[in-house]
């Protein structure tokens, strides 16, 4: 891991607070040759332009050092017109707050404040804007709308503010407090991203463990990090995101930022965006002529709509939601009436929904894609009674079927060729390509862009290869960087 320096305009301005090696002042910093790699946390009296604060981020990303704030994050302050719009539920928070008044203020360090009601507000204002102190200023018109936003220097704190400022400094870097480890032969740090209140993660305990000893046997040091560290992103070299995926979701926004700050970041965001909306896979299947089942796009439901979806696709058919996972949004129906009451709810959640032919079959290929070659092959059994790999109204125990994990030179050729063909389509990260195969014909189901791999599963063939595959290609694609 980089080494911390938390750096400030005279050492005096931290006489408040525990003595830290990693104290300097801003000038023997500007002076300093020393181009080790850090974490540098830049806390001087003022960041204005050309000024000691702004020279010290500026230097700082010229030496290639990972600095908070960034020259970025500084510019931004002063552009009102980026202060953008928040969550609706905020509305809510600062009303709560508020009471009966119109205006609101408040500081956040290190993306906390010290009012619990203004933890998720803070949180996001803090991604928006990534400086250690922020005031800022909330005025409520029809709905409460960002005023001011700006940064605090470390002395302008009063004495009840300083210990929440150290110890939300210390939960930011747990590394100021504590004694130095003993130094690690790893070239790489590797962000891992998880939820531990996932229900259905993409890789269990297990396999996390496996992907981190694979890490290190590729000089890869591993944290894996929950959804509060987005902040903390800039730290690491890597993100190896194993959280379930969405647009409209932190995930996004954790591989967003990585790529913008030059990271390897798997998944990328592009993939994030193609994978993860089903009316992008079926129009570039039709546009490559690869295999799939029948698809209509839908975008409203009448009688003629009806009309045609029975002379095309029959029944049963299967109706999707564009942006759904582990077979959530997916409804089969039987005749005319249950396609017009679902898919009337389906389009009351997107403005336009993907019809598609049932092909019946009693298991689904998974065949793992990295980087242009299959990594692994499995079949998923159908829940049992259902028609689908996932029952989630089932209980525990039976909300999911069986599998069966063969060496990928035995899947078939066809269907490793489809799902090589349309992974190429997305790019060159790690993919999940769902197949049916029913006698001679292959069919493309869906593309997943953040594939389940879990220990005893999708790597009962491989064993460790398989993770040794995967973080060989990030420990590959760094070097390359």
């Amino acid at each position: 891991m980089s080494r911390l320096s938390i750096i400030v305009d005279q050492t005096v301005d931290w006489k408040a607070y525990h003595p830290t090696e990693d104290l300097h002042s801003a000038q023997a910093y500007l002076d300093g040759a020393d181009l080790e790699p850090q974490r540098v946390i830049n806390l001087c009296r003022s960041y204005k332009y050309l000024s000691r604060g702004y020279y010290v981020s500026l230097l700082a990303e010229a030496r290639g050092h990972k600095v908070i704030p960034s020259v970025k994050a500084l510019t931004d302050l002063s552009q009102p017109a980026i202060y953008g719009v928040f969550d609706q539920s905020i509305n809510k928070m600062l009303d709560k707050v508020a009471l009966d008044a119109r205006k609101l203020s408040w500081r956040i360090y290190f993306g906390e404040a010290e009012q619990e009601d203004l933890a998720e507000v803070s949180r996001q204002l803090f991604e928006r804007f990534p400086v250690p102190i922020l005031e800022v200023r909330f005025q409520k018109k029809t709905d409460w709308q960002l005023a001011s936003v700006r940064a605090v220097g470390l002395t302008k704190l009063i004495e009840t503010e300083e210990s929440f400022f150290a110890d939300s400094l210390e939960r930011f870097s747990k590394k100021v407090w504590r004694a130095p480890r003993a130094k690690r032969n790893y070239r790489y740090d590797l962000a891992i991203l998880v939820n531990k209140d996932e229900a259905l993660p993409p890789s269990d305990k297990a396999a996390l463990r496996k992907f981190e000893r694979a890490a290190k046997r590729q000089g890869m040091d591993v944290e894996f990090i929950q959804p509060s560290d987005y902040f903390r992103l800039a730290e690491f070299d890597a993100l190896f995101i194993r959280e379930t995926t969405n647009v409209n979701h932190h995930t996004y926004r954790f591989s967003r930022k990585a790529a913008h700050e030059g990271m390897v970041v798997m998944d990328d965001p592009d993939s994030i965006l193609r994978c993860t909306n089903k009316i992008y896979l079926s129009d570039l299947i039709h546009n490559r002529r690869l295999p799939a089942p029948t698809s209509r796009a839908i975008t409203q439901i009448n009688n003629a709509v009806i009309d045609e979806l029975e002379a095309d696709l029959g029944y049963p058919l299967v109706l999707k939601i564009p942006d759904g996972s582990f077979s959530r949004g997916v409804v089969k129906v039987g005749d005319a009436a249950a396609l017009r009451q679902t898919a009337h709810d389906l389009l009351a959640q997107s403005a336009i929904i993907l019809a598609q032919a049932y092909v019946p079959t009693d298991y689904d290929w998974r065949i793992g894609v990295l980087g242009g070659r299959a990594i692994y092959a499995c079949r998923y059994f159908m829940a049992k009674g259902h028609w689908q790999i996932y029952n989630h109204a089932a209980k525990p125990s039976q909300q999911s079927g069986g599998f069966e994990t063969v060496p990928t030179h035995e899947a078939p050729r066809a269907v490793i060729k489809a799902a090589l063909d349309v992974a190429s389509a997305f790019g060159d990260g790690l993919y999940g390509v769902d197949l049916k195969q029913k006698g001679d014909e292959v069919y493309i189901i869906e593309v997943n862009d953040n594939p389940s791999i879990d220990g005893g599963v999708e790597d009962a063939w491989a064993g460790d290869g398989l993770y040794d595959a995967i973080m060989e290609t990030f420990r590959q694609r760094l070097d390359r960087r």
